[in-house]
């Protein structure tokens, strides 16, 4: 049966249609015959009971630059919706998490993907402490005497924000790096929240896997690869993409999170792997479905949409 769907994500027009996962997810759905319905986050609100969105009806086409054609503006009780995507970009910040707070009000009667009390508690970085097993060494502190002592026992280490995506503010402070005390300055004084230290893993020179998991099943992976000099493989710092297949190692990353994301309805996760070890699990707005497709053949939303179909009918 065709669904009533909502897309909760950044201005639609501004999206490159050839690597934007949301206007994929956006384009399975509706050559699959569902209604879409599209808005920003800043037009939630919660009025008299009710969760509303003011936004548009959408229709989409693979046409760069035409991509999006939007209805009148119109205001939708977003409860009479079967699936709501929670698609903005990070920052993860308090902005971020009220819409999580206020899409709880309508989950599950309307499936909100992915689940949003657990977006808000499986942030990216902290998520993968639950597997302490499978990640580098790890330190979360704001106090610069534990950031010192870590930097002491592993020499070569990468500090960046908690909550910050896309590779920005990522450093990575070598052996004879003396900048730590300078970085701490830096970040406490923008911002109350603590770092993350890992140990730094050379093998991101040979790249840093994105495996995709649909519904806790990992269903293929892109190797994103650096530039040389350069630690972060986020493709819009210029890392490449490039085709790969799963290892062993990397299946059983895979089996281990698995059940726990299947269990608490994060549907659409990319986790991010280098060499041997689990870096970030990616719930707030994965990426990466069109490139897997372009390299493996597989359609990837339509695997998406399968669960979430099957979600709903059950």
């Amino acid at each position: 049966m065709p669904l009533k769907v909502a897309f909760q994500m950044d201005p639609i027009h501004a999206v490159d249609i050839e690597a934007d996962s949301s206007f994929r997810l956006a384009e399975e759905a509706q050559a699959r015959g569902h209604m879409l319905f599209f808005y920003t986050p800043d037009h939630l609100a919660y009025q008299n009971g009710r969760v509303t969105a003011r936004g548009h009806g959408l229709t989409v086409r693979r046409e760069q630059g035409n991509h999006a054609d939007l209805g009148p503006a119109e205001e939708v009780d977003l409860g009479q919706f079967d699936v709501v995507w929670l698609r903005q970009d990070p920052p993860f910040d308090m902005g971020y998490i009220t819409t999580t707070h206020l899409l709880d009000h309508i989950h599950p009667a309307t499936l909100v993907v992915n689940d949003p009390f657990w977006v808000r508690n499986y942030p990216e970085k902290l998520l993968v402490l639950q597997f302490p097993g499978l990640i580098p060494p790890t330190t979360i502190a704001r106090d610069l005497s534990t950031l010192k002592a870590f930097k002491d026992e592993h020499g070569d280490m990468i500090l960046k924000p908690l909550y910050g995506n896309g590779g920005a503010g990522v450093f990575r402070l070598d052996p004879n790096d003396r900048n730590l005390s300078t970085l701490h300055e830096l970040f406490t004084g923008m911002s109350r929240e603590p770092l993350i230290a890992q140990k730094f893993l050379p093998e991101v020179g040979n790249g840093d896997k994105r495996i995709i998991l649909v519904d806790g099943t990992p269903v293929g992976a892109i190797n994103r690869v650096p530039q040389p000099g350069e630690v972060r493989s986020n493709m819009h710092v210029g890392g490449k993409a490039v085709k790969s297949a799963l290892t062993e190692r990397e299946r059983e990353i895979c089996d281990t999170i698995g059940p726990t994301l299947r269990e608490k309805g994060q549907i659409f996760v990319g986790i991010d792997v280098i060499g041997d070890y689990l870096t970030e699990i990616n719930v707030t707005s994965p990426t990466g479905i069109q490139e897997l497709e372009r390299f493996d053949g597989t359609n990837v939303a339509a695997l998406i949409w399968e669960a979430i179909e099957a979600r709903r009918a059950g």
